[in-house]
């Protein structure tokens, strides 16, 4: 009677062991080109290559003075920051007017909102080519901020729309019969309770802008390359590790804003 006993009881012990040795191997999986990345940004080595030889932080220390590298940070980082301005002065009125009226063609202008993310970005960026061209936006700020927007908007509207359908609207109401305008009501009570999902659509807006090639490769190779598209570049024409080091400091960047958002409103709370 005891052997019954305790052998469920161990089994049930051993499959959690060995999901836990499943789950740890898939984050190894996940994490190992990263890891890599990291190794290989402190390789004394001349060229790219695994394991390294030595120890050293000279492909940190040539970082700042790869211009090809701080030119593109600096057309990222414009791009990257007005692109999320724009898609949330288009994309939270848009979310409302969505969620809380009724209007013919509704359902199809919340489909055209969505389906950047339906589309190739490939296809996407010769249209966009094809449109910016023969009106001289190619190669410019406004071209690439152009093409961001029409893939970060969804986003946006994405989180924005699940903070509006997962809130409760009593407190709006309730402001209303008080004699609350509706401008009112949405500063000071609408947009405090959606805050979380806005937050967490610029962030994902910043980063999926700051993070796209292939249509800063068609729009603007050639006049106002980004990062990603000078480290394609690079990558073509050197093999040194300083491509690593900043790949490093590029997802120490992303982690600090995962980390932000986190204490700031809460992974789970924003992304709901």
């Amino acid at each position: 009677m005891e052997v019954s006993q305790l052998n469920p009881t161990r089994r049930i012990d051993l499959g959690g062991v060995a999901f836990r040795v499943l789950v740890a191997i898939l984050y190894l999986f996940l994490l190992a080109p990263l890891l890599i990345v990291v190794v290989i940004s402190f390789s004394s080595n001349q060229y790219i290559s695994f394991p390294p030889q030595g120890f050293t932080w000279h492909w940190y220390e040539i970082l700042p003075t790869k211009s090809l590298f701080t030119s593109g940070l600096q057309t990222s980082l414009i791009t990257s920051s007005v692109t999320t301005l724009i898609v949330l002065a288009v994309g939270v009125p848009a979310s409302l007017a969505l969620q809380r009226f009724e209007f013919p063609g509704r359902s199809a202008l919340s489909a055209f909102f969505l389906s950047p993310l339906l589309v190739p970005t490939i296809v996407l960026a010769l249209g966009l080519v094809l449109v910016l061209g023969p009106i001289g936006l190619t190669n410019t700020y406004a071209g690439i901020v152009i093409g961001h927007v029409s893939i970060t908007l969804p986003y946006v509207i994405r989180t924005t729309l699940m903070s509006l359908e997962t809130s409760d609207t009593s407190s709006e109401e309730a402001a209303r019969v008080l004699g609350a305008d509706g401008a009112r009501v949405f500063w000071t009570v609408t947009l405090p309770i959606i805050l979380p999902g806005i937050i967490a659509g610029a962030v994902m807006a910043f980063i999926v802008s700051f993070d796209e090639l292939v249509i800063a490769l068609f729009v603007a190779q050639s006049g106002k390359p980004t990062l990603p598209v000078q480290l394609m570049n690079y990558v073509a024409t050197s093999a040194d590790a300083a491509v690593a080091s900043l790949s490093v400091v590029l997802i120490i960047f992303s982690a600090l804003i995962v980390v932000v958002l986190e204490r700031l409103v809460g992974l789970r709370r924003a992304l709901r």
